[in-house]
């Protein structure tokens, strides 16, 4: 019997995190699965665990300390993969998942893997078995899905089902599908599998964007059978990205006339902050007119509009804004308020703190305090995510100085201080740049005393709250000279120094996985 209940299954911190330049260290990505706990996502693919330490300690710091949703690690349908991946979800005991993928089409087989039919639905198998020796909940994919012969689709199904797959997912990898034929293919799927209709198995759909029909393609196949969607807040992912999360479960609940019966348990009013906490952790910007979570979506210009909503909200408006977490901010903080009404405003925005924690950003709270008449909850959020995303400090900002006018060559004096080879022990530099404006001069003195080059291949200016005295967030995606772009984030009143701290700690960030990754590349 068919079950109406969708199961959300999050893979921001897997698929998501693949877009380049959107890497996350530990801590932020502990701070976002703890963010999709409270949006109530069943299920959070936490990361590929066999590919790096890092991503491996990112899944099992997951698994142990979030409570609540399925924690899953993705694997090949290879024994060190499958390995890591049961090793990493241990701790989530029997909410632990693991996802076992394989490349079944035509142009996959012969091209990638060099493989005939009868060596992948063995290597299926093989792959299922060795992942249920490690947990009850195994989940297979056929990567590339949707372009798959659907006669051989179905013998994939139908083998790792009975090799113990709880979940089938039918991915669309490369953008590919339709709606009309995508959900055609999943309602074969589901008649022609008896333990799809009987519940033992359920099918999910994994799709992607390049067309622009992720979600129109995910919510055809919940239509034809599908009781589990992949998708990522923001719709971030390779490419073009992924299905939007967001507007899956939005689409659902608001046209619950035509999704009669439907329901995901989803909290709703947590999707506005899991946008703007995974925008800021990945440093990927959500496009203004974006669906649910842009600045504009609920923004009416038009006077016809205006006074429509005006009249009843309803003429111009399918969903309430505050359903899905829009809304005015709290009573503002100011310099004057303590520490204590800093911790209690950070519990209720829901960031779990240790006391050094809010002892060292109540320092900076005071800095900006100072600064600005009132400190707003985006400041505050701003302020605890600039100390989440925080790497150790190889160059450290001391002091920033600039001159620059409508004659004048701008001109930055800049001073920083490097931690030394000793414990403590810590080194002065200064020295002064030019440049064609008074950000590109102080990244330049940067260069000229770090010695180290980066190359600025994104730049984004956001204020953070209201009023002239906003707090400025710059993010930053450089190139150090390996080709990958590293992101960083910095905040301040001043734009120039918002912009000196984000470059700083795109560096930091840089020289850290360097000084990690030199004992693996010494002979």
């Amino acid at each position: 019997m068919k079950s109406n209940r969708i199961i959300i299954f999050d893979t921001t911190l897997r698929d998501g995190e693949q877009c380049p330049g959107a890497s996350m260290n530990l801590r932020e990505k502990l701070e976002v699965a703890r963010q999709l706990a409270r949006l109530k996502v069943d299920v959070i693919e936490a990361g590929f665990p066999v590919i790096s330490d890092g991503d491996f300690e990112a899944v099992h710091t997951i698994a142990k300390e979030i409570k609540g949703p399925i924690i899953c690690g993705l694997a090949r349908c290879v024994t060190k993969d499958i390995d890591a991946a049961g090793a990493a979800v241990k701790p989530a005991g029997k909410k632990g998942r693991i996802h076992v993928f394989l490349a079944t089409s035509k142009i996959h087989r012969e091209f990638k893997l060099g493989k005939a039919q009868d060596a992948i639905l063995r290597l299926a198998v093989e792959g299922v078995k060795r992942a249920k020796s490690w947990v009850h909940d195994v989940e297979f994919s056929p990567e590339d899905a949707s372009r798959t012969e659907p006669e051989f689709l179905i013998e994939v199904c139908k083998a790792v089902v009975k090799a113990g797959a709880t979940v089938v997912n039918i991915p669309d990898t490369v953008g590919w599908a339709v709606p009309e034929q995508y959900g055609a293919l999943i309602k074969r799927l589901f008649d022609s599998v008896p333990e799809f209709k009987s519940g033992k198995a359920i099918i999910s759909v994994h799709c992607h964007n390049d067309l622009g029909l992720a979600v129109a393609n995910s919510l055809a196949a919940i239509h034809n059978g599908a009781r589990q969607v992949e998708c990522t807040v923001n719709g971030i992912g390779e490419r073009a990205g992924n299905a939007a999360l967001e507007e899956i479960v939005m689409a659902t609940q608001t046209r619950s006339d035509f999704y009669s019966g439907f329901s995901c348990g989803v909290n709703s009013k947590e999707i506005v902050k899991s946008s703007r906490l995974v925008s800021r952790m990945s440093g990927l910007i959500v496009q203004r007119s974006k669906a649910i979570v842009g600045e504009n979506a609920f923004a009416h210009s038009s006077g016809i509009h205006q006074d429509g909503i005006l009249k009843k909200r309803e003429t111009y408006e399918i969903m309430d804004p505050q359903k899905v977490g829009w809304g005015k901010t709290e009573l503002p903080l100011t310099k004057h308020s303590g520490r204590a009404a800093v911790a209690v405003r950070l519990k209720h925005l829901g960031f779990k703190m240790t006391e050094a924690d809010v002892n060292a950003l109540f320092a900076k709270f005071k800095e900006i305090g100072d600064k600005k008449k009132f400190v707003y909850d985006e400041d505050l959020v701003t302020l605890v995510e600039g100390q989440i995303t925080e790497v150790p400090e190889t160059w450290t900002l001391h002091y920033l100085s600039v001159t620059t006018g409508t004659n004048v060559v701008p001109t930055a004096t800049v001073r920083l201080t490097k931690a030394g080879v000793k414990k403590g022990e810590v080194e002065t530099f200064e020295d002064a740049g030019i440049g064609d404006g008074p950000v590109d001069a102080a990244l330049k003195a940067i260069d000229r005393l770090t010695r180290t080059r980066g190359k600025l291949r994104d730049y984004s200016l956001r204020s953070v709250s209201e009023g002239k005295d906003a707090l400025g967030e710059v993010t930053v995606k450089a190139d150090f000279g390996n080709g990958q772009l590293v992101t960083g984030k910095g905040a301040s009143t001043d734009i120039i120094e918002a912009s000196a701290r984000a470059y700083l700690n795109a560096m930091n960030r840089f020289l850290c996985d360097r000084k990690r990754a030199l004992p693996a590349e010494q002979p």
